[in-house]
């Protein structure tokens, strides 16, 4: 057989996928980019239609490359070298954005920067490249790239809109990539049909086979062109009957490997020494491989039959004909040799500076444990912590802890894995980490880590004993923490208490006043922000309300005075603070400087924590509007992230918008397997309140009564008003005044306009006619102090409501005039009929639809959002790092935003728009 294979035929049978490729890049071009992940098994054609839609695209810079396995483990590697060509344009790129690219490139040192906001960047980038000229970005062997850069680039394709920029992956399958590019269009390559098959069969061989022998060879090797291929080269046509008239079964598999073997083994001994090294060396560094062969002694000129044999291609780097190949040529040698290999490579690699390559092939050549290489490692995984790659870091961790001797150092190795695991959100690994471990052998500290991250998984996989149970295994991890370490301790003792919010009264293994001990007990042990915070949730566990007061107080100024980098570390206490205060706008404060500081640092867990308090406390404060902007902002942002964006639903503002009650109760009821029973309290608070609104209030008196008899701290508080309305409106009056009283109590304590308005508004409903309407206005007015615009509405509500009844229908008008504009501009159609109902029972005549339309309910969720920034002053690149988009999707949206509502300008947008 010839050393020199035949030039392949043209790619046959890929006339579709050819065009859906010409399309993507058309549209690139055309300024609307997008991305797509191209999908095959190995040999089924994946790069030889990277190659051929390439060779065919026009008019557009085209940037390829491969990924390596060598660089699996060095974060953002891949996107290190795709983004170097467009270093020019990175004074386009925002400077925090800039910074974090510089930063994953190890080119800058600074705080980690997330990968979303790598990606972010990178999509500025590109944004900046495509207005110079059109941008194709190939990337084939996806799976073998490091997970960062795999993250970053999957970001990158679910983002693009409206750039002239195009995005190709192309994999096999791989669970791992199938995960992470989720939202990421697919296009799945499967075999040639039958007949292309055939033609590539012939095509490929001496002699013509005969057709139902090709037919049957193409549909036993599923029209697989590479296998098709090497058929066609390995044998020749009577090869090929002779071996199904015997009924030999098709040589595949095993077969084709050996026919790579023979080529291999057909080329001179130090010719195959020189392929082994490259085989070694993935990312196909071709002056590597050359130091690395000369250090085993093989000549210069060795690659040159490995290349005559086109079984690789030595240019600048070294690629081989396919991975299978590869794969025969490192797989069919002695394991001694593979080592020697590797040994060779890792010393060329470290004597030029390049530590993650040098551990990555010691690692490779290693037998058995290796202390002092396990060493190595874990410092390459701090340097790749630093630079943000926590799963690389993760991931180097691991096989440091593989290489350690069994004992301690090992576990501590183990357990550092799993928490940068956890903290890259890559739940599976972490939990394998942690399933390694004997917790009778671990040291107090390790235990207590141990715990910790155990109850933080649960969460992530919603596992119900977990979360019921997470409270109480935050507090063992703090008695292990106890005299060891103080900081663990109080951050443990912290989660303990975010943790039975969650949970709730479905907490199990702690009750509230044993948290509360321990949370004192705790602020004892150390001085600081966190012993500050301690104390407040101990009070407000503990103490009578106005002892509580003055400490919650202090806490609160505490968080108020925290840098970005702390109120992202430990800002959560103060929502359940504030809220217990009643200090609703100290609340929305703390919330949205928490939003900015994770979205400028890129951490997209905070924001989506961030944007769901924000929509929660929305609701509390009765503007389910402005709490659903909030929620399609999640939805948005998850999109961003690849999770399913129609699985962000929020039950409450279900119900406050109108949503059938049954099902707004189907969904709360299955929150509850997963032991989320906060979540549950939420919705049948939003559900009491839509039968409030309804009037339906034997009902609601129903549902909040056994909510409020479990009294569960802040929770609570704000079912009380609620509580008080139902009960007085369903004759249960007697009933509910201690919970007036208590309202009382917290307005003389606390202070604030809401709670002092609510307060008043309860006691009115509770007052004799001749005593009511004194605090009917006395609510109205500290209501139009606070920013609870669903209360302050309620207090025209029941106001008018009681002039009504008074039969002083033209002030009533006045009032429910009122609460219908403040309903219908929050969004709250049960509050606006009923309005609407008692208006008409005045004698108003009430339009179905109010003066005042301004066409936004025209625009779709992303345009309403983006055009609300846009009429608060916020610029393009502003709202595109909010929404993670770039400022060309922004000013694509706005376009059409400004057609739909007839305006020209920023100015006349927020006129439009100015009073919603």
């Amino acid at each position: 057989m010839t050393l020199i294979d035949p030039a392949p035929p043209a790619i046959l049978g890929r006339t579709g996928e050819l065009d859906r490729l010409g399309a993507l890049f058309a549209s690139a071009r055309n300024g609307v980019g997008g991305g797509l992940a191209v999908v095959g098994e190995p040999g089924i054609g994946k790069t030889a239609l990277l190659d051929a839609a390439v060779d065919r695209a026009r008019g557009i810079r085209v940037l390829r490359s491969d990924g390596y396995e060598a660089e699996s483990a060095i974060p953002y590697a891949a996107v290190q070298r795709l983004g170097a060509p467009l270093a020019e344009h990175l004074g386009g790129v925002p400077p925090r954005q800039a910074a974090a690219l510089r930063i994953a490139a190890g080119i800058d040192e600074g705080l980690p920067p997330d990968r979303f906001l790598v990606g972010l960047g990178l999509l500025s980038l590109l944004a900046a490249a495509g207005e110079v000229e059109p941008i194709a970005w190939v990337v084939d062997d996806a799976h073998l790239i490091d997970p960062e850069s795999l993250d970053v680039l999957a970001f990158v394709a679910r983002r693009l809109a409206a750039e002239r920029v195009a995005l190709l992956l192309s994999s096999r399958p791989d669970p791992r990539v199938h995960l992470v590019a989720a939202g990421v269009p697919a296009l799945e390559l499967g075999g040639l049909e039958p007949a292309d098959a055939v033609r590539l069969l012939n095509g490929s061989m001496r002699g013509v086979v005969d057709p139902l022998l090709a037919t049957r060879i193409a549909e036993e090797t599923g029209g697989n062109p590479l296998a098709l291929i090497d058929l066609g080269r390995e044998f020749t046509a009577e090869e090929l009957t002779e071996s199904s008239v015997a009924r030999t079964p098709v040589p595949l598999g095993e077969r084709l490997e050996a026919h790579y073997l023979r080529q291999v083994d057909a080329i001179p001994p130090e010719s195959r020494r020189w392929l082994l090294v490259a085989a070694a060396e993935s990312t196909g560094d071709g002056e590597l491989v050359r130091a690395a062969s000369e250090r085993l002694g093989v000549p210069a000129d060795a690659a040159g039959p490995a290349e005559y044999a086109r079984l690789v291609s030595v240019r600048r780097t070294i690629e081989f004909r396919h991975p299978l190949v590869r794969s025969a040529v490192y797989n069919g040698v002695p394991a001694d040799d593979r080592r020697r290999a590797h040994e060779a490579l890792a010393a060329i690699a470290d004597e030029r500076g390049r530590a993650e390559l040098a551990v990555w092939h010691s690692a490779a050549a290693a037998v058995g444990p290796d202390d002092g290489l396990a060493a190595r490692m874990e410092e390459v995984a701090d340097a790749a912590g630093v630079r943000g790659g926590s799963l690389s870091r993760a991931r180097l961790l691991t096989r440091a802890a593989d290489l350690t001797t069994d004992g301690p150092e090992r576990d501590l190795r183990i357990i550092a894995a799993a928490e940068a695991a956890a903290s890259a959100g890559a739940v599976s690994l972490a939990l394998e980490m942690v399933a390694r471990l004997d917790d009778d052998r671990l040291d107090p500290v390790g235990l207590g880590r141990v715990l910790t991250l155990r109850a933080m998984l649960a969460l992530f996989v919603a596992d119900h004993d977990g979360v019921v149970g997470g409270s109480a295994m935050m507090l063992r991890a703090a008695t292990l923490f106890h005299g060891r370490s103080p900081e663990l301790e109080q951050r443990a003792l912290l989660r303990a208490f975010d943790y039975v919010l969650m949970a709730e009264w479905a907490a199990e293994g702690v009750s509230l006043p044993e948290l509360g001990r321990r949370l004192a007990d705790g602020a004892t042990v150390a001085d600081g922000p966190m012993s500050v915070q301690l104390r407040a949730l101990a009070a407000h566990v503990l103490q009578p309300y106005g002892e509580a007061v003055p400490l919650m107080r202090e806490a609160v100024a505490t968080i108020r005075g925290f840098d970005d980098a702390q109120l992202l570390d430990l800002g959560s206490v103060g929502v359940a603070l504030t809220m217990a205060l009643w200090e609703e706008q100290v609340c929305v404060e703390l919330l949205e400087r928490m939003l900015s500081g994770a979205r400028d640092g890129g951490v997209l867990r905070v924001v989506d924590s961030a944007l769901w308090l924000l929509g929660l406390i929305e609701l509390v404060r009765g503007d389910p509007a402005s709490s659903g902007r909030y929620i399609e902002q999640v939805r948005e942002l998850r999109r961003a992230m690849g999770y399913d964006a129609e699985q962000v639903v929020n039950a409450s503002h279900l119900a406050w918008s109108g949503a059938p009650t049954e099902v707004v109760a189907q969904i709360a009821d299955a929150v509850l397997p997963t032991g989320f029973a906060g979540a549950w309290t939420i919705a049948m608070t939003g559900l009491g309140i839509r039968q409030i609104a309804d009037g339906h209030y034997r009902d609601a008196f129903e549902r909040f009564a056994p909510l409020v008899a479990r009294n569960f701290l802040q929770v609570t508080y704000q079912q009380l008003p609620d509580f008080v309305e139902a009960g007085v409106r369903s004759g249960h009056a007697d009933v509910v005044r201690p919970s007036a009283e208590r309202l009382a109590g917290f307005a003389a304590e606390s202070g604030t306009p809401w709670v002092r308005g609510v307060a008043a508004r309860s006691h009115a409903l509770l007052a004799d006619d001749a005593d009511a309407e004194p605090r009917y206005l006395e609510a109205i007015g500290h209501l139009k102090h606070a920013t609870a615009p669903g209360d302050l509405g309620r207090a025209h509500l029941v106001y008018g409501e009681w002039l009504r009844r008074m039969k002083r229908r033209r002030e009533a008008r006045e009032e429910l005039k009122t609460a219908l504009a403040i309903f219908t501009r929050v969004g709250a159609p049960a509050f606006a009929a009923r309005a609407r109902r008692e208006l008409e029972a005045t004698g108003e005549h009430v339009p179905h639809h109010l003066p005042g339309d301004d066409g936004a309910e025209t625009l779709t969720p992303q345009e309403a959002t983006i055009a609300r920034m846009a009429a608060e002053g916020q610029t393009n690149a502003e709202i595109g790092a909010t929404l993670f988009i770039s400022a060309n999707t922004v000013d694509y949206h706005l376009r059409k935003v400004f057609r739909k509502l007839g305006v020209t300008s920023r100015k006349q947008l927020a006129e439009r728009l100015g009073d919603r």
